[in-house]
């Protein structure tokens, strides 16, 4: 049985849905997977089921050679595709190092569009180049 710090079943249960275990993973790893993955559903629950897509992948397993890979495909206006890799040849720091980037990815991309780092979306009323009012009041 997992043990480690609570995760609520709901972040559990974002990622269980939207994760796809592509090669070098067994099938009766993914719920190891799963709960290592867990905290990214606190960032995907605002999207639905088909808007994210989540693929996880291992190459070269116990090799000097080995990397995961985890992608994740969000599709909206703009669409996101993201991707974190790690290196590390122990498979539990490398779930934590793809898990943690993507994380940062993820709230970096939701900066760049939230109101308050983007003055168009903050006041749309505005939106509109100064310039062009004053071109309409010389007319």
């Amino acid at each position: 049985m997992w043990s480690g710090p609570h995760i609520s079943p709901p972040d559990s249960t974002v990622i269980a849905r939207r994760l796809r275990l592509a090669g070098g993973f067994h099938d009766s790893e993914r719920d190891w997977v799963v709960h290592r993955l867990a905290t990214l559903g606190t960032r995907l629950r605002s999207f639905t089921d088909d808007e994210v897509q989540v693929e996880i992948s291992l190459k070269d397993r116990d090799g000097a050679g080995q990397h995961i890979r985890l992608e994740c495909w969000i599709h909206r206006d703009p669409g996101l595709h993201l991707i974190s890799t790690s290196e590390s040849q122990e498979l539990a720091v490398a779930l934590n190092d793809v898990r943690s980037c993507l994380i940062r990815q993820l709230n970096e991309a939701k900066t760049r569009t939230e109101p308050r780092s983007n003055r168009a979306l903050r006041h749309p009323e505005r939106a509109a180049h100064p310039a062009d009012d004053q071109i309409k009041d010389m007319t």
